[in-house]
């Protein structure tokens, strides 16, 4: 139930700001608003937490949680092979990162799961 929550909110972002763009932009780049998308999300929940506003930051991490559910529902596991497969693992993992940064509030959990999204761009960023 909670996964079903998660897709649907990083496909409600998705649609949300991105469809004045739809027509100019490649799903390459809409990958990458994604990923823009949650790194500033897990930076706004960085203040959050800084700031004692737990309420801003259990939301900011829900929405980069919804984003990463996004992200690893568009990994085409059969045109991606291994390196798909270890993509949607280490998403999965993020999400269960971010579950445990906002449960106990930890900042350096997000910098982890922002670094390892901040890599994962670069890499797709290259693509291009």
């Amino acid at each position: 139930m909670i996964a079903h929550t998660q897709r649907q909110a990083a496909k409600h972002y998705a649609n949300v700001h991105t469809t004045s763009r739809m027509g100019e932009d490649s799903p390459h780049r809409l990958i990458q608003l994604l990923m823009e998308g949650f790194m500033s999300r897990i930076n706004s929940a960085k203040g959050a937490i800084e700031h004692g506003d737990f309420e801003g930051k259990s939301i900011y991490i829900s929405k980069a949680i919804g984003i990463v559910g996004g992200l690893n529902e568009a990994v085409d596991l059969e045109k991606g092979g291994d390196l798909a497969q270890n993509l949607r693992q280490l998403y999965d993992y993020m999400a269960t990162r971010l579950l445990v940064a906002s449960a106990k509030n930890d900042v350096a959990i997000l910098d982890e799961c922002q670094g390892l999204m901040r890599d994962i761009k670069e890499a797709w960023d290259a693509i291009g």
